[in-house]
């Protein structure tokens, strides 16, 4: 975050009274004692340290400010514009005219958290840890455009997003007919979602094979390079917030809050401070993460019947005539 970036927030706390200079305290350095602790992942002990301040005041101005940034999320975190084509899909052969009806990624990720132990079971990720689980739509320009936190660790990502489609009270951004997110193998292909063609391989090792399908492999390792601007966005997520690495112990829904409130800070820093060099990678590689495992254990005939069930529903016939489209192309 430089210099104007921080003064814009400092603006933004004050100019509604959200924070007030105290006989200790100034605004500017109770927003730096708070973002010196996300930036930097530094516990409560720490901050007291360094600060010279209590640990009850340090806790108090990370719940208040966390609290206030929850509240900005309407603001800064805002659904995509349905009738734009992004200039990544618009400026790249590959992906346009392709994909010009996708409007953004969609995928899970797991933030650590600390819980009670009577709950810890439901917490517990497939992983071993304890952790929450964060359902995020970003768009091209890696800005997170929703986001859901603090879903039990031990919950399938396809579950988080069929609630918070199907449930009106998540506010989920639902595509217009005609647009639709790019998800993973791991959840459903249907009208607004479109998934890769399942049992097949995109990677580019893969796709120097001589079996397999070809044209369904090309449509797969293009939706994989282009729904990889997920991964990086929270690649640099994590990476400029690193007490999302392990959320120290405080009650559940302020470790939600400061999921939220990083997500908030990530889309304003994009937004003033946008020739910081973090957000933006030149590495176009495809990066799956854990595509394929979040199918599940289903079973190969499992998945067979999966895909026959998708390829009959309208995002089953559009995928279809993108990956002709594709393969024809390259034939030309």
């Amino acid at each position: 975050m430089n210099r104007d970036c921080f003064h814009r927030l400092v603006k933004l706390f004050t100019v509604q009274n959200r924070l007030q200079e105290t006989h200790t305290l100034t605004v500017q350095e109770q927003l730096m004692m708070f973002l010196t602790m996300v930036a930097h992942g530094d516990s409560n002990r720490r901050t007291s340290y360094e600060w010279k301040h209590s640990g009850e005041t340090v806790s108090r101005y990370m719940d208040t400010i966390s609290s206030h940034l929850v509240q900005l999320a309407s603001r800064f975190i805002v659904p995509p514009d349905f009738n734009d084509v992004s200039t990544v899909i618009a400026e790249n052969r590959r992906f346009y005219p392709y994909f010009q009806g996708c409007v953004g990624a969609i995928d899970g990720t797991h933030i650590p958290c600390v819980v009670d132990a009577d709950v810890a079971a439901a917490y517990r990720n497939r992983k071993g840890f304890t952790s929450q689980n964060v359902m995020a739509v970003v768009d091209f320009e890696m800005k997170f455009t929703y986001l859901v936190a603090g879903w039990e660790g031990s919950c399938h990502d396809a579950r988080v997003l069929n609630v918070a489609t199907s449930n009106p009270a998540f506010m989920f951004p639902h595509a217009p007919e005609g647009k639709y997110y790019l998800v993973d193998a791991g959840y459903k292909n249907k009208p607004g979602f479109l998934a890769p063609f399942r049992g097949q391989n995109y990677h580019l090792h893969d796709r120097r094979r001589e079996d397999g399908d070809r044209r369904k492999e090309m449509f797969n390792y293009r939706h994989a390079s282009l729904r990889n601007v997920i991964e990086r966005t929270f690649g640099v997520w994590k990476s400029r917030f690193r007490i999302l690495r392990g959320i120290p112990r405080y009650p559940l829904e302020k470790q939600r809050n400061i999921v939220i409130a990083c997500a908030v800070l990530h889309n304003f820093i994009k937004l003033f401070s946008s020739e910081e060099a973090v957000f933006n990678p030149e590495d176009d590689a495809v990066d799956d993460g854990n595509a394929q495992d979040d199918v599940g254990e289903a079973s190969t005939q499992q998945q067979q019947q999966q895909q026959q069930r998708e390829e009959s529903n309208d995002m089953g016939h559009i995928r279809d005539h993108i990956a002709n489209a594709m393969w024809n192309d390259r034939l030309d």
